[in-house]
């Protein structure tokens, strides 16, 4: 699977920013909730973890999710994440959390991309959680390159985290409960190396132009499904109604419905 090797391009691209500012930098306060760099690693070794769990099997999974699942719902994930890595910080933190991201692509390069793995919510594919942890990988780090005012250098991992984004259009809105629009709005993105990604037509049945639609960077679309952005902070093209609405409610990942950052309060 590619995504295999570009979660690992992204977690070793964030593992030379780490070591790169130091561990005296890990107790900062990031522009992500006022979450501490060791905070943000934290959160990604646990989820590296539970990631790795699902693919190996067994109980332990269960065991863990018993306690997770009831933190995340109550907005206290952060107390459950130190808890169970019994607070360790700084250069420890730092050396676990690489070393599950070593693990996780050991467990996922000989896995098939479609056998499926327990999660917290349905079943997903293998292809689908290291995709996840990718998304996960990428949104959180943000916070990191915004602390360091250091300019990240995207890949093409962007378009499977971008493909995220587009899959999880009706999940926006179940999850908040409301009715989910009848069709997807055309998406049209571009790649860190100019290449052009397309979901949708551009065009209706009738071969009128669509209504709804998305264009811009890949970059700042992947920024907003994953709410490392608001959209008003972007230069996305955002058109139509259902484009509007979703754009501005856009949740890539599980968990119950989260609030985008208010307009200006994440920029670099």
């Amino acid at each position: 699977m590619q995504q295999v090797e570009r979660f690992f391009q992204e977690a070793e691209q964030l593992h030379n920013l780490l070591q790169a500012n130091g561990v005296e930098t890990f107790t900062e306060a990031t522009g992500f909730k006022r979450w501490t760099v060791n905070d943000v690693i934290r959160h990604l070794y646990v989820w590296n973890k539970a990631a790795e769990l699902s693919a190996i099997g067994g109980e332990a999974l269960d065991e863990m999710l018993s306690q997770a699942i009831p933190a995340v719902m109550g907005h206290n994930i952060r107390d459950f994440e130190r808890q169970w890595t019994r607070d360790i910080e700084d250069a420890d933190l730092l050396s676990t959390w690489w070393d599950s991201c070593l693990r996780l692509v050991d467990v996922f390069k000989n896995i098939d991309p479609k056998e499926r793995l327990k999660w917290a919510g349905p079943d997903m594919s293998a292809r689908s959680s290291i995709t996840a942890r990718l998304m996960e990988t990428w949104s959180h780090s943000q916070a990191l390159y915004d602390l360091y005012q250091v300019k990240r250098e995207n890949s093409t991992g962007l378009q499977d985290i971008a493909d995220l984004g587009v899959r999880t259009f009706g999940w926006t809105f179940i999850n908040r409960k409301l009715p989910v629009p009848d069709t997807v709005p055309y998406i049209s993105l571009t790649g860190p190396n100019g290449e052009v990604w397309q979901w949708g037509s551009d065009v209706d049945d009738s071969g009128q132009p669509y209504t709804n639609s998305v264009k811009g960077s890949a970059e700042e679309f992947c920024l907003v499904v994953a709410q490392s952005r608001n959209v008003g902070d972007t230069k996305l093209e955002v058109l139509g109604d259902t484009a509007q609405e979703w754009m501005a409610i856009a949740q890539c990942f599980a968990g119950p419905p989260e609030t985008p950052p208010e307009v200006g309060s994440r920029l670099a």
